[in-house]
């Protein structure tokens, strides 16, 4: 942390970046993150943020959402590790036809293939004990990768996105985890919570960086 901004200007411009993240409709979005939990995932629920990821990487999120739903459709809707695995060919196909990046879709493929063979319970176990070293298991998630798909299911860590970053940058600390934290420690949300409202925040405005510190301001 290097000449970080005082918490309580910090938590100001939080609450008002909060705000308007709420206004413009995405009040569901940080319900969805405050209630996932690691004790409630699922297969289904592992396997669709593994995708969601392996999509995301480079992509723009409203490009995702957009296909998502007909990948989900091809993928038997993330029902089954196992029934993805027996018809993977069909899976991949139709997968294709609507996101036309082949590594990225085998390797959604080799994610159902991995829980298949390993088992879900074990591998949750696994996850459990060491989520970021687990995920960095499948195929096409990596050091920062795994962060996003930790925080999607449940663990309370925050990811390293370009967003994320400026806005730790920003704020005088080193990494958007410190950024995260204090003002979670501070306000009280979860750090998941933190990171979504924060993204959500500088999806919304072109001009981000200078909102949010003059966001405070106005109160």
């Amino acid at each position: 942390m290097t000449n970080a901004i005082a918490l309580e200007r910090l938590a100001s411009a939080y609450v008002k970046a909060k705000t308007q993240v709420l206004a413009a409709g995405y009040g569901d979005e940080i319900l969805w993150q405050r209630n996932v939990s690691v004790e409630a995932v699922t297969e289904r629920t592992l396997l669709r943020e593994c995708a969601w990821v392996i999509l995301s990487a480079g992509m723009r999120e409203s490009v995702v959402r957009l296909k998502f739903p007909a990948i989900s459709e091809a993928f038997f809707h993330w029902a089954s590790a196992g029934q993805i695995v027996l018809d993977r060919e069909r899976c991949i196909a139709s997968a294709l036809a609507v996101f036309c990046h082949e590594r990225k879709i085998q390797a959604i493929a080799q994610c159902a293939r991995i829980v298949h063979e390993t088992g879900f319970q074990p591998l949750l176990e696994r996850l459990q004990s060491d989520p970021l070293g687990v995920l960095q298991e499948f195929p096409y998630i990596g050091p920062v990768t795994c962060l996003h798909v930790a925080k999607n299911i449940g663990f309370q860590v925050a990811k390293p996105d370009r967003h994320l970053c400026r806005l730790a940058a920003l704020s005088g600390y080193e990494h958007p985890a410190h950024l995260c934290q204090a003002l979670a420690d501070y306000i009280g949300d979860p750090v998941s919570v933190v990171d979504i409202v924060l993204w959500r925040f500088a999806t919304l405005l072109d001009d981000y960086m200078t909102s949010f510190l003059a966001a405070d301001q106005d109160a």
